[in-house]
Formats: C-alpha cells, structure tokens, sequence
C-alpha cells in the first residue's frame, strides 16, 4: 500500500478517537477548602501567682538590752506567676528579713532624775565632761552645749551618771511624765550618782546650760522611767 494513503489513514483514525472522547466525556475542575482553624488558639490557659513567703535572719548585739530586738530590714514576701504548663516568671524577688536581737543586760529601769548645770557645786565651770567623745575629743558643757550628735540617735541630751552601770556612750530613753519621752547620752558622771547606784537605786542628772536653767527645766522626779537603747559606745 502506498505509503501516504497508510499516513492519510492513521490521521483519520486520530481524529475520530477525539472526537468520540469528547463526545461521551465530560471534564470538570473541583476546589477542595481546608479548614484549618487553630483550635488552641480559643484555650483559656489556668494560671496562678504562687506567694514566697520570705525568711527571717537573726543578728545578735551585745550593745542591745536583752528586752529589745529591732528589724534591720523588712521582710518582702516573692511574688511567681506559674502558667498549667509549669512555666514560671518571677513577678517580685523574695527579700529575708533581717532582724536584730540584743544580748546585753536588760535596760528597763525607774529611779530619780534631776538636773545640773557647768556652774554647779564641784563643777569644773566650763563644764567639762568624764567622758570622752566616741571622736575621742573632749566636751564642754558651756562651749561645746548640752546637746551631742550621736552616729545612731542624731542629736540628744548629755546626762551624768553612775559610768559602773551606765558605761560612756549608753543612749537613754527618758519618760517622767511631764514632757515627751527623749533620748539622751551618758557624757558625764557624779559622785551623787555612784554612791546611789551602790544601794541599788538609779539617778540620772540631765546636764543645762546653767544650774537656775536646771531648777526651772521641770525635769526632776523621783519615779522616772529610764529605758537604755544601746550600752555604750
């Protein structure tokens, strides 16, 4: 067979087929969506602060009465935030609270209070004090006042008195009654006051400027609470 007509031929047959497919078939083209929500996302996470309770430290000092204990710094509770998953994010640090605890003899004491001045019987008229300074210097009732700066205390009254019990630098609250109670330092001492601490009983003398200032001070009584801060220096 001629070669062109079998090339006619299979042309034809190509056609028909085609023709036949697109005849009983049909094609289409789908789309098929997704979802692909986030389903965690609408969870609601349990979570919580967890509360650190904050410790305590003691600290003992041989210069407190036995009768005080004074907070140093203040204790602060921690604050952790902790999710259901166990995670953990400090919100506030735990801070230990630091306390002081005296150890020294009990300082509570009621006895007589009076007052003197650098002019007074046996007095040195400048004033000058038994005791030297916590600086190491001397102190003169009349040049230097009757008030001291102490390191802790600030400014306070200068007293006289028995040093056996009361040592140099004893910081002293002071109630009679009459006036608010003050803090004052043991800068000086007296015969009067040796001799009734040896039978047992305390008096303190609050320095003036002037025996008259001390008469007309209304400081004296014989049942005034003394209350020690701190023994000595």
């Amino acid at each position: 067979m001629n070669i062109y007509l079998l090339e006619i031929l299979s042309k034809i047959v190509r056609i028909l087929f085609v023709s036949m497919v697109s005849l009983f078939h049909s094609f289409s083209v789908s789309t098929t969506t997704l979802d692909a929500s986030n389903t965690v996302i609408n969870k609601s996470l349990n979570a919580n602060n967890r509360i650190i309770q904050h410790t305590t430290q003691v600290t003992y000092n041989s210069k407190l009465p036995s009768n005080i204990s004074k907070v140093i710094t203040p204790g602060v509770d921690g604050v952790v935030f902790v999710d259901e998953l166990n995670n953990q994010k400090v919100l506030r640090g735990m801070v230990p609270e630091v306390v002081e605890q005296g150890t020294g003899d009990q300082g509570e004491y009621v006895g007589k209070l009076s007052g003197y001045g650098p002019d007074c019987a046996g007095c040195s008229k400048v004033g000058n004090v038994a005791c030297y300074t916590r600086e190491g210097k001397k102190h003169s009732l009349k040049y230097d006042g009757i008030y001291y700066n102490d390191y802790q205390y600030g400014q306070v009254r200068i007293l006289s008195a028995a040093r056996e019990k009361f040592p140099c630098g004893t910081i002293i609250q002071i109630d009679n009654g009459k006036v608010e109670p003050y803090y004052a330092v043991v800068l000086d001492s007296g015969a009067s006051m040796v001799n009734a601490w040896k039978k047992g009983t305390v008096w303190i003398d609050l320095a003036y400027a002037s025996s008259a200032a001390a008469r007309a001070g209304n400081t004296s009584g014989s049942h005034v609470k003394f209350s020690v801060q701190r023994w000595g220096w």
